[in-house]
């Protein structure tokens, strides 16, 4: 027969002596990993993201370059119709800050990137990934980022997105295009170096963190300063540049009509 229990009944610390607590669960530690530690985990990351199906990892490619396309979006938009409100050194922080965004998707949703994708080479260092493996994986994910970018810069554009601000968002897309689309091909090549060193950086910090802020302080540092210092990071200019192109060749009337859209032809910006 089952005993009532008494509800008013309240366990002594003597009445719980022979509960053996040797069992219970350790708390997860949130310390970040240590550089030692890091570094493997980075190795096992790589090779754990070879492994995966190539269509997985185009798939993932594709996330990687519409995430980078949102934190570009989303720096563009802060920038528009700032010439001359704020110092050349607060506007490229503020849009640092913001375009951090972009990394902060790939890392926390688990998409692929190639700039930061390319810290498998730790993977290979470390005799974890075959070299050719690991050029598959950068190729195809460097193909899913370009599709992801282009085809935010479509859904933007399709969407006319480009005529917010009164067309000062357009214009923007414009400069930014142009400038890109127009550097030496030397200078283009190591100011994407320079960028990738810091993009790996935030994603290798990242992986230290065992908090959601831990890597969103990891990201938003090394992300800002690489805009800042005006370094080009080559996913991002898989969107800026072909939305650009879209409003340049396929902008409405109404843009034109704007006083942005006026400046812009005025100026007869190349792409």
């Amino acid at each position: 027969m089952l005993k009532k229990v008494d509800k008013n009944f309240r366990s002594t610390p003597e009445d719980q002596s022979h509960v053996d607590y040797s069992a219970a669960p350790v708390a997860e530690s949130y310390s970040p990993l240590p550089p030692d530690a890091l570094a493997l985990a980075w190795e096992k990351q790589g090779a754990k993201k070879a492994k995966q199906p190539l269509v997985t990892q185009f798939m993932l490619g594709i996330l990687g370059g519409a995430f980078v396309g949102i934190g570009g979006l989303f720096a563009m938009i802060t920038i528009s119709g700032a010439d001359g409100m704020m110092a050349y050194g607060l506007t490229r922080l503020l849009m640092g800050v913001t375009f951090s965004l972009g990394l902060l998707l790939v890392v926390l949703a688990g998409a692929q990137l190639f700039t930061s994708d390319c810290l498998m080479v730790m993977a290979w260092a470390g005799g974890r990934l075959d070299f050719k493996r690991m050029l598959r994986v950068w190729g195809t994910v460097w193909a899913g980022n370009f599709v992801g970018s282009v085809a935010l810069a479509l859904l933007l554009f399709m969407a006319g997105h480009y005529l917010s601000g009164k067309g000062e968002v357009g214009a923007t897309a414009i400069y930014l295009a142009s400038y890109k689309s127009s550097l030496p091909l030397v200078k283009a090549f190591f100011m994407g170096i320079l960028c990738n060193v810091l993009v790996s950086l935030a994603a290798y910090l990242a992986l230290a963190g065992r908090s959601l802020t831990d890597k969103v302080l990891a990201i938003i540092f090394p992300i800002s300063a690489f805009i800042a210092a005006g370094f080009e990071h080559c996913v991002a200019n898989m969107f800026f540049i072909p939305y650009g192109l879209f409003i340049k060749f396929g902008a409405s009337e109404a843009f034109w009509a704007t006083e942005a859209g006026q400046r812009v032809a005025a100026l007869n910006i190349p792409l």
